[in-house]
């Protein structure tokens, strides 16, 4: 069964934009965090934003503070991650995530992960 689904991905060039989407089941939007993720190669995986799904309270990785904006739509029950004034550094195999915990215990460990799309910025 799939639970959560991105979309979106795609190379850009520097200082470009780009919207991922992440489609959730009605199990995954009823957890109480659900973020972005990111791994470049040959790196660890990193959490780039990060939402309480009830209160929209947002959490940003200080590489993409001021640049990124995570966000939802309930009625479609989807996640957004909104990238502007894209870097070559943000490359990388973004996922989505949900987890029934705190987005701070759910730490780089969340339950549920989609199967991830691909952002390329190019110098």
């Amino acid at each position: 069964q799939v639970q959560l689904v991105e979309s979106g991905g795609g190379s850009v060039q520097a200082g470009g934009s780009l919207r991922l989407s992440c489609a959730a089941s009605r199990y995954t939007w009823s957890t109480y965090c659900m973020g972005w993720f990111r791994q470049a190669p040959g790196k660890e995986r990193e959490g780039v934003a990060s939402m309480i799904t009830d209160v929209g309270t947002t959490y940003y990785a200080d590489s993409v503070k001021g640049r990124f904006t995570i966000s939802q739509d309930n009625a479609k029950k989807t996640l957004y991650l909104q990238m502007d004034s894209l870097k070559p550094e943000d490359t990388g195999m973004y996922y989505c995530a949900a987890d029934f915990r705190h987005c701070q215990e759910a730490g780089n460990s969340f339950s549920y992960w989609g199967q991830g799309t691909q952002v390329t910025v190019s110098s």
